[in-house]
């Protein structure tokens, strides 16, 4: 386990998921590996090819990644880049498909920044005959459908978030602050949509994203959320280790189409 960026739920669901699993897991931080510094990204893959069976690298570049994947004669997992966060969706998906029964048809709305996690949304919800709604403040992002949180917010069944200020970010705060005035999830914003809508965030959660009405309602799904990150990374290692192939045709798509960082993805 590789992690340029510091993580809570990312470490302990694949630390424990992984041991419960029968493997061993080992946790590497930018102070105890010289990726892409010390030692070349290409150099590192094919070390690790050798002592290991699997990696999962959350990095700051998704370059890193490609290189790490070109190198390496392993599996390599996302935990998260700066373009994709597709292990999360893993997690928000069978959430909803847990409350809800069924994913096809469900409309989820996006009301925040235009970041990693919103890509890994947009990469999967047609693939699962998801509806997606995105509202995104009209300056600083690459896709603009709609600058209006309760257009996005209308007729949805599920209402999504994520930090507003990610980590390297910092210096943009203030001026990030500013221009996402008027887009915190609140139960307001739950009115226009479905009677039976819920809430996900990936957390860690800042109040101006949303509010405690939302957060801790019964309508907030972000435990099981949390919870489900170590299910799905499990299922997704014992795919990658294994002969086994999911029974359900959308995790099937999910993981050979998501997960494994590849040039066609």
């Amino acid at each position: 386990m590789i992690f340029e960026k510091r993580s809570t739920r990312t470490r302990m669901s694949t630390e424990t998921g992984f041991a419960l699993l029968g493997g061993h897991p080992c946790f590497l931080t930018s102070q105890d590996i010289h990726l892409g510094v010390n030692e070349s990204s290409t150099d590192t893959a094919r070390v690790l090819s050798g002592l290991c069976d699997i990696v999962l690298a959350r990095v700051y570049s998704h370059s890193t990644l490609e290189e790490l994947d070109k190198e390496a004669s392993i599996p390599i997992i996302n935990g998260l880049s700066d373009l994709y966060h597709p292990i999360q969706i893993l997690a928000d998906f069978l959430t909803l498909q847990e409350h809800y029964g069924s994913l096809n048809g469900l409309t989820v709305s996006w009301i925040g920044d235009g970041n990693n996690v919103l890509h890994s949304f947009m990469m999967t919800a047609a693939k699962l005959g998801v509806h997606l709604k995105i509202a995104t403040p009209k300056h600083g992002t690459q896709l603009v459908l709609t600058s209006d949180p309760m257009e996005a917010a209308h007729g949805s069944n599920v209402l999504v978030t994520d930090t507003w200020v990610s980590m390297g970010q910092e210096e943009e705060k203030k001026k990030r602050l500013k221009d996402f005035k008027g887009y915190q999830i609140t139960m307001q914003t739950g009115s226009v949509a479905k009677p039976d809508w819920t809430f996900l965030h990936c957390l860690p959660r800042k109040l101006e994203e949303v509010d405690d009405h939302v957060f801790y309602s019964s309508r907030s799904l972000v435990f099981p959320e949390a919870e489900n990150r170590k299910w799905t990374i499990m299922g997704l290692m014992v795919s990658l280790l294994t002969d086994y192939s999911p029974k359900i045709p959308h995790a099937q798509v999910l993981i050979s189409g998501l997960l494994l960082v590849r040039h066609d993805t």
